[in-house]
């Protein structure tokens, strides 16, 4: 009691410091706090290795990686993953103590067969350093800095393959990723590291003006603005300005232009929201960025698998046509593709691999894509596995629902293929035939006030239905006076389509600019006793738009002169469909697609992103039809039969 005593009147006399160094205590807080830096959650009995590397580039700047090593590897090959999206997140999502329950779906098979799985955040992102640059160009005109994803990728694959740093590895690399992480993919395939001896660009974007992310055919694809935010706002990922109300088409209709939105909530402070308004034309920057010129220029040997999903809503374009440029090279002996029952990205996602939308599989599409196809192949050129007999071409043939195996692509095209294209034509009375008709119009107003949704309102795009919304159905809009739509008589026999069809609409407008969306449609028969809510369905199998300002020159607009005719011709998403008897083979022609794309003025203005509200003005559009003028589309049409055509 008279030691306490002692305590407490020390406690009323001495400072705080001085009675606990009376008292016996010593300090608790120390340089790092609590957080020690070196914590790992796995059990000591996991079944893999997790190791944690800032690995440094050739400029110095170190690159945050995670490295999953399955305990007792020897000779096992790398698997490499560059992503700005975190790659932390792509392990931490459990601490099992299983390898193959630690990692993400997409990479289970490799975990199963005892590949080490490296993931990378990208220069600027996450943990790694350096800046960030969305689509950073690779080194020349339009970067001097001696850096590109694509001597990131290098630099960090010698570092990989260097026993010093992985004894466990057998020195080979495959690179696999999808949408942004396909890109960085193709960027390592441009000058590739010797070590690596397997890809797989799944979804990449490679022309960004053209038809992947930001832009198709020149029309802006508003619906990037919040990804554009997230990504670029901080090094991880920022929020996103508020849309206002539920209806998305309310509220960038309420907006204005693509330039107003962005500037009411504050995007134009950022740079990239800067340059996209900057270059809205195919200029030299869109040109240098494009991978696929690239690729041309600098074709490689890796065994290489395009990816290129069927109905993929942001990157519809670049994996198709990386493949024709590098087939054009005489490069198909190295590399292959892969035309999927899919939206974007959904081969990361095992819950929807019997459907898509409304669509259903009779197997799971993307098991048999990972179990099937990328790991037979990775094993191939990875492990001296035996051969994986992925043929030239595999697509899924999405009217008779199975996959095929080809041995050319396309079946049918404007040159050089066994089959040419096969006009089909726009007919009187809402008619669709393979004859061209009598000469004549159909008129429609197009109202930038009253803009075609791509998706039945009320469009929200938090809601999930933008990751299938090129499988909705079309009748939503049929009945629209501002949608022309024409279609054959019910179908007798089955017409088969593989290939890429191409737009050829004639039309004149009383305005001075104007988009034009066209739509190739199998309508389903009335009645479906097994499934009756597809009675009837309208599935757009191929949609695209065009904004009528680059008819002549993608390069340099100019206004559409008022009340003449001109020609749009632009090419669709690649299709490989048959149109059973019993369907109807229809094409819709409209002139907007929102608020995925930004609405056209229908008044030529230098830059559409700045357009004034007094801009917008209704415009008649009419659709010229037969005669010297016969609008068209060129369909890849080819024999039912193609059993020549298969690989064995």
């Amino acid at each position: 009691m008279k030691s306490l005593l002692v305590v407490l009147t020390l406690a009323a006399v001495l400072p705080l410091p001085v009675m606990l160094q009376a008292a016996g205590a010593e300090p608790i807080v120390r340089p790092g706090g609590d957080i020690p830096g070196d914590y790992n959650p796995l059990p000591a009995d996991a079944d893999y290795e997790r190791r944690e590397m800032m690995i440094p580039m050739r400029d110095g700047v170190k690159l945050y990686t995670v490295i999953l090593v399955p305990k007792g590897a020897k000779d096992a090959p790398i698997v490499l993953n560059r992503t700005p999206y975190n790659a932390t997140a792509r392990v931490l999502r459990t601490t099992s103590p299983v390898m193959v329950d630690a990692v993400p779906f997409e990479d289970r098979e490799f975990a199963k067969a005892g590949y080490i799985r490296v993931w990378q955040d990208i220069r600027g992102k996450y943990k790694s350093e350096g800046d960030y640059v969305v689509t950073r160009p690779m080194v020349g005109p339009l970067n001097d800095t001696g850096v590109d994803n694509g001597t990131d990728a290098y630099d960090t694959i010698d570092w990989l393959v260097n026993k010093a740093n992985l004894p466990e590895s057998n020195g080979r690399v495959g690179i696999i990723g999808s949408s942004y992480e396909g890109t960085t993919v193709v960027q390592a395939l441009i000058k590739p590291h010797p070590a690596v001896k397997v890809a797989a660009p799944e979804s990449p974007l490679v022309d960004a003006w053209t038809g992947d992310d930001w832009f198709h055919n020149g029309a802006f694809r508003q619906v990037m603005a919040d990804y554009i935010a997230q990504q670029t706002g901080d090094r991880s990922i920022a929020k996103a300005a508020s849309r206002g109300g539920y209806d998305d088409y309310d509220n960038f209709r309420a907006a204005g232009s693509a330039g107003d939105w962005g500037k009411a909530r504050g995007y134009d402070r950022l740079p990239f929201w800067r340059r996209l308004q900057e270059h809205p034309a195919y200029d030299a920057v869109w040109q240098g960025l494009a991978l696929d010129k690239l690729l041309a220029a600098n074709p490689s040997d890796v065994p290489t698998l395009w990816v290129q999903p069927l109905w993929d809503q942001d990157d519809i374009y670049g994996a198709i046509r990386s493949w024709e440029v590098l087939k054009a090279k005489g490069k198909m002996g190295n590399n292959h593709l892969l035309l999927g029952p899919w939206s974007h990205s959904q081969v990361n996602r095992n819950d929807v691999g019997r459907n898509l939308g409304p669509l259903q599989w009779s197997s799971n599409t993307i098991t048999q894509y990972w179990r099937d196809m990328i790991l037979p192949f990775f094993n191939e050129h990875l492990r001296d596995g035996p051969p994986a007999n992925i043929p030239a071409v595999t697509a899924y043939n999405t009217g008779e629902d199975r996959w095929e195996r080809l041995t050319n692509w396309p079946l049918a095209c404007e040159t050089g293929c066994s089959a040419p294209l096969t006009p089909i034509y726009l007919g009187a009375n809402g008619g669709l035939g393979f004859q061209a008709g009598a000469a004549g119009g159909d008129a429609y107003v197009a109202d930038p006030a009253k803009p075609v949704p791509h998706y039945p309102r009320p469009v929200n795009f938090d809601d999930g239905s933008w990751q299938s919304w090129l499988t909705g159905d079309q009748r939503s809009f049929d009945g629209r006076p501002d949608v022309m739509t024409y279609q054959t008589e019910v179908l007798t026999e089955a017409v088969r389509v593989s290939g890429t069809p191409i737009a050829d609409i004639f039309a004149r407008t009383t305005g001075t600019d104007g988009d034009f969306v066209v739509k190739v449609i199998d309508v389903y028969p009335a009645t479906n006793s097994s499934e009756p809510k597809m009675g009837g369905y309208q599935l757009a199998i191929a949609l695209e738009i065009f904004r009528g300002r680059y008819r002549e020159s993608f390069e340099h607009p100019s206004a559409i002169p008022a009340g003449k005719v001109q020609q749009y011709k632009f090419r669709l998403p690649t299709v490989n469909h048959v149109f059973k008897p019993g369907h109807r083979i229809m094409v819709q022609v409209q002139s907007s697609l929102f608020p995925y794309y930004d609405r056209n003025p229908q008044t030529y203005v230098p830059n559409i992103f700045h357009a004034k509200s007094s801009d917008y003005r209704p415009a008649t559009v009419t659709i010229e039809r037969g005669g010297k003028t016969p609008s068209r589309v060129w369909l890849p049409v080819v024999p039912l039969d193609q059993s020549a055509a298969m690989a064995r």
